[in-house]
């Protein structure tokens, strides 16, 4: 089964003195847009990606090192062999650096894989360098809100001498104030109701009774179901919502026994900032929640000098996120070492990755953070991406990016689009379901995580009717604009659904909030526990899932996951998602990024996958779960 296609390298043409790095600009920076300029006092900082020296012959060893009928199947790289055949030569990274300091930039440091030359300088500088002007563009989106984000007015140009060198600039526009972590946080489950921790259940004389089940969240499927609120399903097929499962439940979805450890492998986490009680907490978690606690030496962290932009990226969202990665991860995957690449803030992701992948320690490298649209990235950016990503092919490293929590994005976007980078052909991108789970930790269901909201008036339930309608959240899906259909999807997903584009999620795990997963983190010196959930979580779990895959298989790497994913499709080990007749209750809906909900108690209905968007699963590969779901037997099929 082939590979990507082929990816566009960057263009560089000559015009006078001068070569152009095309695509640049975002697509969202349009002369109408415009609302004024950027102050040439500011500071910035700014990573220029150097272009890899053979990028199609790059993507040509990824291609073969990643498919199982090549004779080159995964005889890797090392991270130093990949650096001295493709990467940038010192004779280059001194061009540039030297050009950079004669126009007054300070260069701050160059990537251990020659992939960025890290810039600081005022705006004014970087414009006369670049020969770009830097303008403010008024973005407005369905929703109503306005942002106003600074970009280039047109593509940047380098000495003709440079020409080739560079293949794009990153932080002269601010897209990446659009990227969030897709973690979905619900209140601490009924005050933290004793539960068995081999079980999950609440354990005996734990003071809940039947009279409870208008107002109790349930440790397992129906365990609670309010019969004061309407039944819109079939007896059975209405619960409430669900406390958050604990590790035994977590590793029972998956069909894991004792021999599912991940031990010998290491993990990497890609984040902003750092949660300091990270270690701590994961150990606290796993006493309450029944996982082992982690190991010395387990968890470790790659960190920068210091953290900034504190008042544009919200550290706290952050934290949470860490805590659900490092904690889902390790309930997986419990013997695996865990490493967390934290980025100096949301602005520095990018270079968060870069490094996971130079240091080329971990064999799964987690993402649980995007930007809702591909096109609020510029082409240049997407290229960029792309070298990274078939280094890492290269390397033997998995990436894994979240399919995102706004369904198909039509709020933010005012149409269908594919988040970004989990639309990159080299990434596995990895979408939601919703799970039930029995009081015997046997999957009662799982459906595709597309929720519809509905709120009660007096005997029936009525619709949500707000700008996204009954839309309540959902994981991301869909076709690429840019990327055309890579090899492995093609004969899986018809053309008629795909558009010879690539389309995402190719696989899917627990993601719906309402049936998550119980994490605890300290917030303001307190430990608190919280039900969690989004892609967020389907990212690490699926992470966890490879690691004890590899260790199952005595395999140090699987690489590039899709080409024996979608050898998968119609193996029992992967389960076809498809929608399911049923309902949770909940006295609360969970908003979100720009999903509306209603807020404030009161009674609410989350019906499930009943398509509130565009999106929702069925047979064969579809937009919401990709090939299907894990199941037991995973661990010892996958990659065979």
């Amino acid at each position: 089964m082939g590979g990507p296609a082929s990816a566009q390298i960057a263009l560089s043409q000559p015009d006078g003195d001068q070569a152009t790095v095309e695509g640049s600009a975002p697509e969202w920076a349009k002369p109408e847009a415009r609302v004024g300029s950027v102050d040439d006092r500011e500071q910035r900082r700014v990573k220029v990606a150097l272009a890899l020296r053979d990028p199609h012959g790059a993507e040509r060893l990824a291609e073969a090192v990643s498919d199982p009928d090549s004779p080159q199947y995964r005889r890797y790289l090392s991270g130093e062999e990949f650096t001295r055949r493709y990467a940038a030569s010192d004779d280059t990274v001194a061009r540039v650096t030297e050009w950079l300091r004669s126009q007054g930039l300070r260069v701050d440091g160059v990537s251990a894989n020659r992939h960025f030359v890290e810039v600081t300088g005022d705006v004014g500088r970087i414009e006369n360098a670049f020969r770009v002007n830097l303008g403010k563009f008024r973005i407005s989106t369905p929703d109503g809100r306005i942002h106003v984000l600074a970009a280039p007015e047109q593509s940047i140009s380098l000495p003709r001498t440079l020409r080739g060198a560079v293949s794009a600039v990153l932080g002269l526009d601010d897209a990446a104030k659009t990227v969030t972590t897709q973690q979905i946080a619900l209140r601490a489950p009924n005050g933290s109701r004793p539960r068995d921790t081999a079980t999950g259940r609440a354990t005996p004389g734990d003071g809940v009774s039947a009279a409870a089940d208008t107002d109790a969240c349930a440790t397992y499927w129906g365990e609670h179901n309010n019969t004061g609120a309407p039944q819109k399903h079939a007896a059975g097929q209405q619960s409430n919502w669900l406390c958050g499962y604990l590790a035994p439940q977590m590793r029972a979805i998956y069909g894991l026994t004792g021999s599912d450890t991940g031990a010998g492998q290491t993990v990497a986490v890609v984040g902003a900032y750092n949660l300091p009680t990270i270690e701590s907490d994961t150990n606290e978690a796993a006493r309450r929640f029944g996982a082992p606690a982690l190991a010395p030496g387990q968890y470790s962290a790659v960190l920068p000098s210091n953290f900034t932009d504190h008042d544009q990226c919200g550290p706290d969202a952050w934290y949470g996120e860490q805590a659900l990665d490092v904690q889902s991860i390790h309930q997986i995957a419990p013997a695996a070492k865990i490493v967390y690449y934290g980025a100096q803030s949301c602005f520095d992701l990018n270079a968060a990755l870069n490094t996971a992948v130079s240091e080329n320690r971990a064999s799964v490298i987690s993402n649980s953070w995007l930007m809702p649209g591909e096109s609020l990235a510029s082409a240049a950016e997407r290229r960029q991406m792309g070298a990274i990503a078939v280094q890492a092919a290269i390397q033997g490293q998995t990436i894994l990016f979240c399919s995102g929590d706004q369904g198909d994005n039509s709020a933010i976007q005012g149409r269908p689009e594919a988040s970004w980078p989990a639309s990159h052909p080299w990434v596995t991108a990895v979408g939601g379901t919703t799970v039930a789970l029995d009081a015997d930790n046997k999957v009662t269901f799982a459906t595709g995580w597309q929720s519809s909201g509905y709120t009660q008036s007096g005997n029936t339930w009525v619709a949500q009717n707000d700008r996204d309608g009954r839309f309540a959240g959902g994981a991301g899906g869909g076709a690429s604009i840019y990327f055309p259909a890579p090899g492995y999807q093609q004969g899986v997903v018809p053309t008629s659904v795909s558009g010879g584009k690539r389309v995402m999620p190719d696989i899917s795990a627990l993601a719906d909030p309402y049936t998550g997963i119980a994490i605890g983190y300290t917030v303001d010196g307190v430990f608190h526990e919280s039900i969690s959930g989004g892609t967020s979580l389907a990212a690490p779990l699926i992470a966890g899932l490879v690691a004890d895959a590899q260790q199952r298989q005595g395999v140090q790497r699987f690489g590039f996951l899709n080409d024996a994913l979608y050898d998968m499709v119609g193996d029992p080990q992967v389960a076809d998602v498809k929608p399911v007749a049923a309902a949770l209750w909940t006295p609360g809906m969970v908003g979100f990024a720009d999903v509306e909900v209603p807020s404030g108690l009161g009674s609410y209905l989350i019906d499930f996958d009943t398509k509130p968007q565009t999106l929702q699963s069925g047979a064969g590969w579809d937009p919401v779960t990709g090939i299907g779901t894990p199941t037991a037997g995973f661990t010892t099929a996958l990659g065979k």
